[in-house]
């Protein structure tokens, strides 16, 4: 349904989530797959929608030799809690940190989406908060060694054991905390 819209343009999904690879091919979108090396850094003035925004704007920064009918979507997705920027951990030691950090805890998670063309770019955000009980050592341990979340903000994944037997509920879309508001994604294609 999605492509008939979207046939005069040639779709570039800047990602390589694996996740976001999933969810474009299951809204039934003809895209393909580039992905450009940028510094994820951000100044340390922004805060939480602000940071995603600002490194979704930045990934799209990359493509400067857009031709006609291009559109570069590109997106990036935080856990934000107590003030702070929580990212993708750098190894098992810092991933344990992070889901220490989280058990027991409210946090939200923002995903930021920019959809960039030639001549124009809108970029859409959403958040959801999700409420974890409390973890033992033990499961953490056990999540972070068979499961290793390290291309995953928050050290978690809701779809895998974690989320299974961790998350309490959460306020707001499921998806984005995967990391893409599908819905805010077609509704902002078919918008295009």
């Amino acid at each position: 349904m999605i492509n008939n819209h979207l046939k005069k343009f040639n779709v570039i999904l800047a990602s390589g989530s694996p996740r976001r690879h999933h969810f474009f091919r299951e809204l039934g979108i003809d895209f393909r797959i580039e992905v450009r090396e940028v510094e994820e850094i951000h100044p340390s003035t922004l805060k939480g929608a602000e940071i995603t925004d600002y490194l979704a704007k930045l990934k799209a920064s990359a493509f400067k030799d857009l031709s006609e009918g291009d559109l570069i979507i590109t997106s990036d997705t935080i856990v934000w809690m107590d003030g702070q920027a929580i990212g993708k951990p750098s190894d098992a030691n810092e991933a344990k940190q992070m889901l220490a950090a989280l058990s027991g805890r409210t946090h939200e998670v923002i995903t930021s989406v920019c959809f960039t063309q030639k001549d124009r770019q809108h970029i859409v955000s959403d958040t959801t908060v999700v409420w974890f009980r409390e973890l033992s050592e033990a499961e953490i341990d056990y999540y972070v060694e068979t499961f290793n979340p390290f291309d995953k903000a928050g050290s978690y994944g809701i779809q895998e054991w974690i989320g299974y037997i961790g998350i309490e509920r959460i306020e707001g879309c499921y998806f984005n905390v995967m990391g893409l508001p599908t819905r805010l994604v077609y509704k902002t294609l078919m918008e295009l």
